[in-house]
């Protein structure tokens, strides 16, 4: 079996695993993590499989990161956050070798001093999918309009 037939995160994409999805585009896939920092920390992937930044030809990463930048406001706009952390691991601490970029919400005072915080469930179904629903929504707004952020 080859690492695309393998990946966790492409099989998400396939659909033959589940993902609270928040966002799909021709370029990237958006789902909630299930284990976030935050609620409404979510990872984007690539949807074609490259393990790390490096590994992505330079024509496919204007269209990753402009979806990158698009999530990043729907988390401020849809949870109230003061900012995001955006974050890649290539290899070290990369628990999935499927590039993906972790968005998360941040709060002043919110408490994260470093790159290696406690990580927490979400409290139910219900929240982490209400959770969902606000960032998806967020993303739209965004899309269909020039009121950006």
């Amino acid at each position: 079996m080859n690492s695309e037939e393998s990946c966790l995160f492409c099989k998400m994409i396939r659909g033959e695993r589940g993902a609270l999805v928040v966002y799909e585009s021709g370029a990237s896939f958006v789902f909630l993590d299930h284990r976030p920092l935050f609620p409404g920390h979510c990872l984007l992937a690539p949807r074609r499989h490259y393990e790390t930044l490096m590994d992505v030809p330079r024509e496919e990463l204007e269209p990753i990161f402009f979806d990158v930048q698009l999530v990043s406001r729907a988390v401020e706009r849809a949870l109230g956050a003061d900012g995001v952390f955006v974050a890649i691991n290539n290899r070290i601490s990369q628990s999935v070798p499927h590039l993906h970029v972790h968005i998360v919400p941040r709060s002043r005072g919110d408490g994260l001093k470093g790159f290696f915080w406690p990580r927490h469930p979400y409290g139910s179904d219900g929240e982490a999918e209400e959770i969902r629903k606000k960032l998806s929504d967020a993303i739209e707004e965004i899309k269909g309009g020039p009121g950006r952020k």
